[in-house]
């Protein structure tokens, strides 16, 4: 079994409260759950009005699989990053026994 995490840092320029980032971090939650059937939260920063960061899981018995499917969620937050741009991602992909 292979567990993948990917690790997304957003910037929501000119935003100026919490309910603004909101707004644009739900969206992007939303549709990359019913996209991709992974699981997906805000995790960090969130106290910060234009930060966010999320993380994505997934898991399957391949490592490849797994790893596709973290990257093809990588590539559709960049192209569709709401009112956020893509600061920086990174992927790990763990053996679990």
């Amino acid at each position: 079994m292979q567990v993948g995490v990917l690790r997304i840092t957003l910037r929501i320029p000119g935003n100026q409260s919490l309910k603004g980032k909101r707004q644009v971090v739900r969206p992007i939650i939303d549709k990359v759950r019913s996209r991709f059937n992974v699981a997906i939260a805000e995790v960090d920063d969130q106290d910060l009005w234009q930060t966010a960061c999320l993380a994505v899981s997934c898991v399957g018995n391949n490592g490849a699989v797994v790893n596709q499917v973290l990257s093809r969620v990588a590539h559709f937050i960049d192209q569709n990053p709401g009112d956020g741009e893509v600061l920086d991602y990174e992927m790990e992909i763990v053996p679990v026994f």
